[in-house]
């Protein structure tokens, strides 16, 4: 009742409509697709790559089915991008199957279905649980003929498997010509184990100020131009927002505080049938709790009795202390405000205990695996009894290391459990004795010793909750000031800020939002907002106001981003760093040619150090971070040499490398050649794919239709 009062009182019902459909893991029998991934084009394209239009008809088809199979839990927006890369991955990997001649016959899908989850469908498994390609495929002719629906959705995945199967055959003929000989080997094993210990002195790039090094706009250009490719973009756009949120005002808070306060006592009401006032039974005092908090509570009556660790932690205390009829409330919790009342109190209802379980073969819920027998088994549990019986001894290590129930990791802990949970002996046992007694019982599982942890009380309570919701006039109200804003700053674009510190309301930024970008921070899935920002008759400082969940936000548009290169001012953040390092590094060097190591600390004012056990696969020196270039330099040179100044990440180093052990030799290196060829096959299926889709040519189409 409560709820249907809160819900006239707004102004907009929004309706979730969630398609669930079911999925089946199912092969076809037939495998006769010849022209797979080659469907009629309808329609415009969502893409092209390397030429080859995807329909924009096909690909929604195929979000729309994801979309059933992915349930919803998953965004509209995840989907279509799922279904984009399966799409650009089909159709750049299809170009490689042609040119090679890979095709897939129907003994080659049998083989694959072997090694994947498919060979695990008990349908298509023989009276031993093995995958039977005979069993298999007689189902899938069975579908076919008498459960057209299920054969479909196999239709749907077939694609998908030859796709699949077709991928694996591809990626393992690129793996036969992966390999490592044993000088790659030797080679990787010495980087790792080869020791070298240095002296060294650093000037480090932070002795010079920033202040100092002065960059200008058309150095950061040509620094771009020189390294194009570092400083590519894609369209973007920079918005700012202003969010009005729709929450209860202090006046809603009070109003549903003193609704509930109203609830507490007996009422009267005119009874114009009987054309006399009648006495309503409130909170307080009504005999039927479960009809009085059906009509006027947005909580229904729970009979089962809780724990004090089921009860709302910020009152739980309290509850716990209440006698039976006794009320506690009005409280606010978890955005509601509540009352509660003891109704039912059951003084240690909940036990907490461990056990040791001796199972025993021939017991009903035994472990097959446990061959002992009865009598071995009760001879156990009696030794094990005693032993937890002595001073001393730790009963959770005792079951960790004896136990045969499922516990045994967790020291035979159960956690605390009410009347009837457990099989009845085991019950009676916890809830018989007090707490610390340690007992022997049997039951279907074999012999238990028992130990009693703790008991307390449970409790049945029955709490009176109504949330605490925007009224009617707060969410007007917040329209008005929502509107009110936009029109405002519609009228003086340039006063965005402005006008909203002048309300005191708080403007968030959010930069560089892609074109397929859904997700804004503060506001959450919003691609409305981001296609209101890319279209393109919205201009950089354009205004409007969204309706979101919850409220509104009034979006101007601050920045646009076009394809190509950045400018200097958008790489300015990444550029600076860069030139000012370069331009301190050669400050350091000139300063410091031809000097001994020594003569550049105390010019420097820094000191000689030293450095141990470096090697060039881990090239940490300790005070000055990873520097591979140091390290790598000091690998290649002998005993006593010193190095010239060199360029490192934090600073400009010049060394001394005064021992470098020798790794000692191996009889063979197979070992290691085995292991970077691994390593190098591991990386094969994603380093060519992308090697292939950066050599693409994708026209992305997305943003029109989505």
């Amino acid at each position: 009742m409560a709820v249907l009062e809160n819900i006239r009182k707004r102004t907009t019902v929004l309706i979730l409509i969630i398609g669930l459909a079911l999925f089946a893991f199912v092969i076809s029998g037939v495998f006769t697709s010849s022209n797979f991934g080659a469907g009629g084009k309808m329609g415009s394209s969502v893409a092209e790559i390397n030429g080859n239009e995807i329909s924009i008809d096909e690909f929604r088809q195929k979000v729309e089915t994801a979309s059933q199979r992915m349930g919803p839990t998953v965004s509209s927006m995840q989907t279509m991008n799922q279904v984009w890369d399966q799409e650009v991955r089909r159709s750049i990997l299809e170009e490689q199957f042609e040119d090679l001649g890979i095709g897939i016959e129907q003994d080659q899908i049998v083989d694959f279905l072997r090694t994947t989850g498919y060979a695990q469908n008990p349908e298509f498994q023989n009276e031993n649980g093995v995958f039977d390609a005979n069993r298999f495929k007689t189902t899938v002719l069975d579908w076919k003929n008498n459960n057209p629906a299920q054969y479909d959705f196999w239709l749907q995945t077939e694609k998908e498997i030859i796709q699949m199967a077709k991928e694996q055959t591809y990626f393992d003929l690129v793996k036969a010509g992966v390999g490592a000989t044993l000088k790659e080997g030797e080679l990787d094993y010495k980087l790792a184990n080869e020791k070298l210990d240095i002296r060294y002195v650093r000037v480090p790039y932070s002795s010079i100020p920033d202040s100092t090094i002065t960059v200008t706009k058309s150095e950061i250009s040509d620094y771009i131009n020189d390294h194009k490719e570092d400083f590519k973009q894609e369209p973007a756009r920079d918005i700012q927002f202003v969010y009005f949120n729709e929450r209860p005002s202090e006046e809603d808070d009070a109003s549903v505080k003193e609704e509930v306060t109203k609830l507490l006592d007996d009422s009267v009401e005119y009874n114009s049938q009987k054309d006399r006032n009648d006495t309503i039974s409130g909170f307080r005092n009504t005999d039927d709790m479960a009809a009085f908090l059906d009509r006027h509570s947005d909580v229904k009556f729970d009979t089962i009795y809780k724990a004090k660790k089921n009860l709302p932690s910020s009152v739980a205390d309290t509850l716990m202390t209440l006698n039976v009829g006794e009320i506690y409330g009005p409280y606010k919790d978890a955005g509601s405000y509540k009352v509660t009342k003891m109704m039912g109190r059951k003084p240690n209802g909940s036990v907490k205990a461990s056990h040791v379980l001796i199972a025993y073969e021939g017991a009903t819920r035994a472990n097959p695996e446990v061959t002992r027998t009865k009598e071995e088994a009760e001879k156990e549990a009696n030794r094990l009894l005693a032993e937890a019986k002595k001073s001393g001894v730790v009963f959770a290590e005792l079951a960790r290391d004896n136990s045969d129930g499922p516990s045994a990791p967790n020291g035979g802990d159960l956690g605390y459990f009410q009347q009837g949970t457990m099989v009845p002996e085991f019950n009676d046992f916890a809830f018989g004795n007090s707490v610390g007694t340690i007992g022997l019982v049997e039951t279907d599982f074999g012999f238990h010793i028992i130990k009693v942890d703790d008991k307390e009380d449970i409790v049945q309570v029955a709490t009176l909750s109504r949330e605490i919701v925007p009224s009617e006039e707060t969410t007007n109200m917040l329209f008005t000031d929502a509107t009110k804003f936009e029109m405002e700053t519609i009228a003086d674009e340039s006063s965005f800020s402005e006008i909203a510190k002048e309300n005191e309301y708080l403007v968030r930024p959010v930069n560089k939002i892609k074109q397929l970008d859904e997700n804004l921070p503060g506001l959450g899935a919003q691609r409305s907002i981001v296609q209101w920002a890319f279209n393109e008759d919205t201009e950089v400082g354009d205004i409007k106001r969204f309706n979101i969940n919850n409220g509104y936000a009034v979006v101007q548009l601050t920045g646009s981003y076009k394809e190509g290169l950045m400018s200097p001012e958008d790489a300015s953040a990444t550029v600076l760093p860069i030139i000012r390092k370069e331009r301190k590094a050669a400050q350091i060097i000139a300063a410091n040619q031809g000097k001994a190591m020594d003569a550049i600390a105390s010019d420097n004012s820094t000191t000689v150090s030293t450095a141990s056990a470096l090697t060039v696969k881990s090239p940490t020196i300790p005070g000055a971070g990873s520097e591979p270039v140091v390290v790598g330099t000091a690998y290649g040179m002998n005993e006593g040499d010193t190095s010239g100044l060199i360029e490192g990440n934090t600073g400009i180093f010049k060394i001394e490398l005064t021992k470098k052990s020798e790794a000692p030799k191996l009889d063979n290196y197979a070992t290691y050649a085995n292991t970077l060829k691994t390593n190098a096959g591991n990386r094969v299926n994603t380093e060519v794919y992308n090697a292939l889709k950066e050599s693409s040519e994708i026209e992305d189409k997305r943003a029109i239709f989505y």
